[in-house]
């Protein structure tokens, strides 16, 4: 019987960061296995990436639906889950659906944390001005973007970036966060002590990635 954390990957969209985690997954020595991912958005390319992989992909619709109905089906997809990834799914999990997966849900997002949390973490960086940008991978809670910090990335901000530019530099930073985060939490290196997310290292292993 395999030992692999059975992840499941919630997706919305192209699933840029699915592909990460399938490609991490498909080396015999990472210790969690993408054995499930679940769109609520129907023909999502995401689903195709899930297809070519051979991994298990179903469609729950969330659009004019109560969240709770919606939850309720969802969860019908995640029988023997011991990780949720969020890759893009552009869905707030209830604390109800959140404290039967606890400290078991994790998400990557497009900016430095706590600045810039929900959909425009980009354009907002663009905005204010900063000199520095980058991705953070966190645990969720029932907030937006607010859940205890695994590791983060930057990427210098470049005169004349647009969003575009500044996008595609700090989404492969997302490429090289979450397959590690994934394998901590696979391997049981995180815990949770309030707001604080603590992980245990290994030699030469850090929490913050240069772009």
């Amino acid at each position: 019987m395999s030992n692999l954390a059975r992840v499941a990957v919630l997706v919305s969209g192209r699933g840029s960061n699915l592909q990460a985690l399938l490609d991490a997954a498909a080396d015999p020595w990472f210790p969690a296995d993408v054995v499930q991912v679940v769109s609520n958005v129907p023909g999502a390319y995401a689903l195709e990436r899930a297809a070519l992989a051979g991994v298990a992909a179903s469609t729950v619709v969330s659009k004019g639906r109560a969240r709770e109905d919606f939850e309720a089906e969802l969860l019908g997809h995640l029988d023997g889950i011991d990780i949720i990834c969020l890759a893009g799914f552009m869905r707030v999990l209830t604390g109800g659906f959140l404290d039967r997966f606890r400290h078991r849900v994790v998400n990557i997002h497009p900016a430095l944390l706590p600045a810039f949390p929900g959909t425009h973490g980009i354009a907002d960086a663009l905005a204010h001005g900063t000199t520095v940008a980058g991705a953070t991978c966190h645990l969720v809670d029932a907030g937006v973007d607010t859940g205890p910090i695994l590791a983060q990335g930057g990427v210098a901000v470049q005169d004349g970036d647009t969003q575009e530019s500044l996008a595609a530099r700090v989404l492969a930073i997302e490429h090289r966060l979450y397959p590690m985060c994934l394998r901590w939490m696979a391997e049981g290196r995180v815990s949770v002590e309030g707001r604080r997310a603590r992980v245990r290292l290994l030699p030469g292993e850090t929490r913050w990635v240069g772009g």
